[in-house]
């Protein structure tokens, strides 16, 4: 029984997704895999679901009934690794833009006593490839204005590559994460830290996706963009363990 958990949300990835899984299966860690598919209709779950005979044991699928977002994906992914007792669990996208080998570095800074690792872009200069420059500056100044209101130290606030250990998720209350989109994020890192967790940002090479579409949209960063409020304001109402 392995204890590292790769959560994969998916929508319409059929082009990476048998890539994507074969991969992770082929590094020297053993890493075991659910994807959380939310009902894409381009055959996603089947390529999933084929390949479950090949890698039994090892590879699950968790099919949801239509496009519920980013956020509500991994909490269920959360839940379902807690209650199968696993105990590094991590997030990645399924399009190659997160480079499966740091899996192995991101469970490494856990081991060496990380709560949890970030793959950094922004920890180390600017380690993005094959974003247009618009969208480079605006990922970087989203990091720094979330720097701003909330008053974390986060280089990478909206990262999506990250090993949490399980402690973590068993200490926040998932029920209590509001947002779906890349303020998901954002509120994860912002809890954790609230929570006194040692986060740590490992720096990566971020490389955009080459095949399938991307799930950005303006309405994401709006959300973003007010979530950031909304999650410090909240912070003031809440009551999180006193620092040591």
């Amino acid at each position: 029984m392995s204890d590292s958990l790769v959560l994969i949300p998916t929508y319409n990835e059929i082009e990476n997704i048998e890539k994507i899984i074969r991969k992770v299966f082929s590094l020297a860690d053993d890493f075991h895999i659910l994807i959380i598919d939310d009902a894409s209709p381009d055959g996603t779950a089947e390529i999933v679901r084929h390949l479950q005979g090949e890698f039994s044991g090892k590879l699950y699928i968790e099919e949801r009934k239509g496009k519920l977002g980013l956020g509500t994906a991994y909490i269920h992914g959360f839940k379902w690794a807690l209650q199968n007792s696993y105990q590094y669990i991590f997030e990645m996208d399924a399009d190659f833009s997160h480079n499966p080998e740091d899996l192995i570095r991101l469970k490494k800074a856990c081991i060496e006593g990380a709560d949890l690792a970030i793959g950094s872009r922004y920890v180390k200069g600017v380690n993005v490839v094959n974003w247009p420059m618009s969208r480079v500056l605006m990922s970087y100044f989203a990091s720094a204005y979330v720097r701003l209101i909330t008053g974390i130290n986060i280089q990478d606030a909206t990262a999506g590559f990250k090993c949490y250990r399980r402690k973590v998720l068993e200490t926040l209350d998932l029920n209590r994460i509001k947002f779906i989109g890349y303020a998901f994020q954002i509120e994860m890192k912002f809890t954790a830290i609230k929570y006194n967790f040692n986060v740590v940002e490992v720096p990566i090479i971020f490389t955009d996706r080459t095949e399938g579409t991307s799930k950005m949209s303006t309405k994401i960063f709006q959300e973003a963009f007010l979530g950031v409020i909304l999650i410090k304001v909240s912070s003031w109402f809440r009551k999180y363990p006193e620092k040591s």
